[in-house]
């Protein structure tokens, strides 16, 4: 496990990577499909995704901010309009990244920070989509109830990850430095919240379920923000990013599948049991009882359009922790195939329960 003490830097990035493979909360274990897209690539063949027909590739965390994405898949729910959702599952983190940035897949369903990362490398990515809403969260240890009381503590997060960007937030906001704390970068969700469990780090940033779970297992632990009181209502976690030619080259397709996700999130609200006996067991390897609690906790939103300035306000932190350099701005964000989804189907938004409108 790498441990880092104070800010970590863009250029040390590489470096701390080399200390072991690391799975966050957006990875799933499938080995083998990325090793077969992994020789897909190094034969040449990236960024030929659309070759056969009408046809996405995608990859995908494993958050409930992907449930839209998910039941899309699961469903194919942007058939009707002639487009094929294909899954390209990746065993980590940095592989999602990657398989972004090389053109290995089309687009993602990625936290923000994945891409500015991709923006200051000089990838053509742009945001077109909303993901998950909320959801994140920040606990602590029995007796550190305070800000003040975190500094020389051990914070648990997630490096390059809205996971981290909050705690920082969350401290800078009560004058603490990141510096005045001790970061622990962790593997997978569930071991990490073994290690809270245990007492091993003071503090630790989690999504939903996690989060609730704790704060009934640890008896006196304590929720010191949900974003909500920093960030306000309906604060985005994840983004849908596409390669930014698609937009002009091939709009149909991107449109196909931001109606099936809005067609996804309409059923999702509608019949949230259904969906879950659908995508629990087969997308989300959890209980269906901490299901229930992080589908409430963590809508799935297509309608990102509110969040604009929150998606740009992260940008300076993102920027003063050192990861990047090259500030994504308006034009890196482009709502209008979703607009003109929107437009397009009138009754399919109008029965959106969580959209900007």
């Amino acid at each position: 496990m790498c441990d880092h003490h104070g800010l970590i830097t863009r250029d040390g990035l590489a470096s701390a990577r080399l200390c072991a493979p690391r799975l966050n909360r957006r990875g799933f274990l499938k080995t083998s499909g990325a090793m077969t897209l992994s020789m897909a690539v190094a034969g040449g063949l990236a960024g030929k995704a659309l070759a056969a027909g009408e046809q996405l590739k995608s990859t995908h965390g494993a958050g409930f901010c992907n449930l839209n994405l998910f039941l899309t898949h699961a469903e194919q729910l942007a058939a009707e309009d002639g487009l094929h959702l294909e899954f390209i599952n990746t065993p980590t983190f940095a592989d999602q990244v990657t398989f972004l940035g090389t053109g290995a897949v089309d687009i993602g369903l990625t936290p923000y920070t994945s891409f500015m990362a991709l923006y200051d490398a000089g990838v053509p990515v742009t945001i077109i989509a909303g993901g998950g809403i909320e959801g994140c969260a920040l606990v602590s240890q029995p007796g550190l109830d305070t800000p003040e009381k975190l500094k020389g503590k051990v914070l648990g997060t997630f490096q390059m990850d809205t996971l981290e960007v909050m705690p920082y937030d969350y401290l800078k906001q009560h004058g603490i430095s990141f510096n005045d704390v001790n970061i622990r970068y962790l593997g997978g969700m569930a071991e990490a919240a073994e290690t809270f469990k245990a007492g091993a780090i003071d503090i630790f940033c989690t999504i939903e379920p996690y989060a609730s779970a704790l704060l009934n297992d640890v008896p006196g632990s304590h929720l010191l923000t949900d974003g909500t009181d920093m960030y306000g209502p309906g604060y985005t976690d994840c983004v849908l990013a596409a390669r930014t030619d698609l937009i002009t080259e091939r709009p149909d397709a991107l449109k196909a599948l931001i109606k099936g996700m809005m067609r996804a999130q309409q059923i999702a609200e509608a019949d949230p049991e259904t969906v879950l006996g659908k995508v629990v067991g087969t997308y989300y390897k959890t209980s269906m009882e901490n299901a229930r609690v992080a589908m409430q906790k963590q809508p799935a939103v297509v309608d990102a359009r509110s969040q604009t300035d929150f998606i740009l306000e992260r940008v300076e932190s993102v920027a003063e922790m050192g990861y990047i350099k090259n500030k994504p701005g308006r034009d890196a964000i482009d709502w209008s195939l979703l607009e003109e989804v929107i437009a397009e189907n009138p009754e399919l938004y109008g029965s959106l329960k969580f959209k900007s409108a």
